[in-house]
């Protein structure tokens, strides 16, 4: 039996912050949370013991949207990109993560795929909790970054061509709803049971608003990608405001959301109704420099990914470092934890994740003053700890 005692801890509970705790671990998941410095475990009964000298112990943050890290992008269609993204998570205190596709021919998206599912179950690093194919059923109108080249209206011959070859793993889509076909696709998915979300789209409000009541429940990088908000047009946005159900993504780098926009976000929704992403490309970790993404010349200056004309060609930023800004923003700490740990868990259906608490998965990060990560643990088995313990 494995048995890990985490003592000497600031503990980011569901509503509130610990300020000193001890976390009791067996076999890979969370027995007891018990308040106190708790000096007395000092290895009884072969029970392991971790001092966490007064830091903060985070449940593992969850990214639902991530294309790449540590120069790999994983439409590269290769295992070491797709593994090289999974320690890049681990490293930033991401203890699972969705393998997020951009638009591209199918056989692209199905090389992916394999990828993924060859590498699931064998992760250096953060788990894979699933697939997130950002597209390719988007508005040429609003493609960002997106290549036009592949757009194309929603097919849901292709799309269950799709699904079937990820075998379960399909676990949220965006698309844009307006489209030919798009709420027929939006209704589809989520009798599949897999998450829509709505971005690259130039859906006026009643159309989003349809989209919703359709069974789509999530935004992809809200306000990026997608109608601006009008006082007498407001678009996707604001039907996702007025749906208590939609919950929004929130790229927190200081650059694609000022700092207003995000409080407006955590006010309207609160923390069960944001969640952070990283939305990175391959430069994240690498810093400034060109990169190939999309099939697009990137330029990263300042750590801000831009294509040639200027347009945000997804983020660096990762996610403690979102974390980190999130709360210097003024969202509170435990609000600004759950939103990159419990909500995504929920959105996801991944019950045992995402909180502190008995019976959970031991995915657990343990962050400094700095939001420096100090090591992540993945099911009770560390899988980054650049320094002693």
């Amino acid at each position: 039996m494995s048995r890990r005692w985490i003592t000497n801890v600031r503990i980011a509970m569901e509503s509130a912050i610990l300020e000193c705790g001890s976390v009791l671990i067996e076999n890979g998941h969370i027995v007891s949370v018990v308040e106190g410095p708790s000096d007395s475990f000092n290895g009884e009964d072969g029970t392991e013991r971790t001092d966490g000298n007064g830091l903060l112990l985070i449940p593992g943050m969850i990214d639902v949207h991530i294309h790449g890290a540590s120069g790999y992008d994983m439409m590269d269609g290769t295992k070491r990109s797709v593994e090289a993204v999974s320690s890049a998570c681990a490293a930033a205190g991401c203890t699972s993560f969705l393998a997020t596709s951009v638009s591209s021919s199918l056989e692209d998206l199905l090389s992916m795929i394999d990828k993924v599912k060859e590498v699931t179950g064998h992760e250096p690093g953060a788990r894979i909790a699933g697939i997130h194919a950002e597209g390719p059923y988007l508005n040429v109108k609003r493609k960002g970054m997106q290549n036009e080249a592949f757009l194309r209206h929603p097919d849901m011959a292709e799309m269950e061509r799709i699904i079937g070859h990820a075998d379960g793993m399909m676990k949220m889509v965006t698309v844009a709803p307006e489209l030919p076909g798009g709420m027929e696709m939006v209704a589809e998915l989520h009798r599949r049971g897999i998450v829509v979300a709505l971005a690259h789209s130039d859906a006026t409000y009643d159309e989003a608003s349809e989209a919703f009541r359709r069974g789509a429940s999530h935004v992809t990088h809200c306000f990026n990608g997608m109608r601006p908000i009008h006082h007498r047009d407001p678009g996707l946005v604001a039907a996702a405001f007025d749906q208590p159900h939609v919950s929004l993504q929130a790229i927190v780098d200081n650059v694609h959301l000022h700092p207003a926009v995000v409080r407006l976000m955590h006010r309207v929704k609160g923390p069960e109704g944001v969640v952070l992403i990283t939305d990175a490309l391959q430069a994240m970790g690498l810093g400034d420099g060109t990169y190939t993404f999309g099939g697009h010349e990137v330029t990263v200056a300042g750590g801000v990914a831009t294509l040639q004309d200027g347009t945000l060609a997804s983020s660096t930023v990762t996610m403690n470092e979102a974390l980190r800004n999130t709360i210097q923003l003024g969202i509170p700490l435990h609000d600004a934890v759950a939103m990159a740990s419990r909500t995504p868990a929920v959105i996801l259906g991944l019950t045992n994740k995402g909180i502190i608490a008995p019976g959970a998965d031991a995915d657990l990060a343990l962050i400094d003053e700095r939001f420096g990560v100090v090591w992540t643990m993945v099911g009770g088995r560390f899988v980054y700890e650049p320094g002693a313990r």
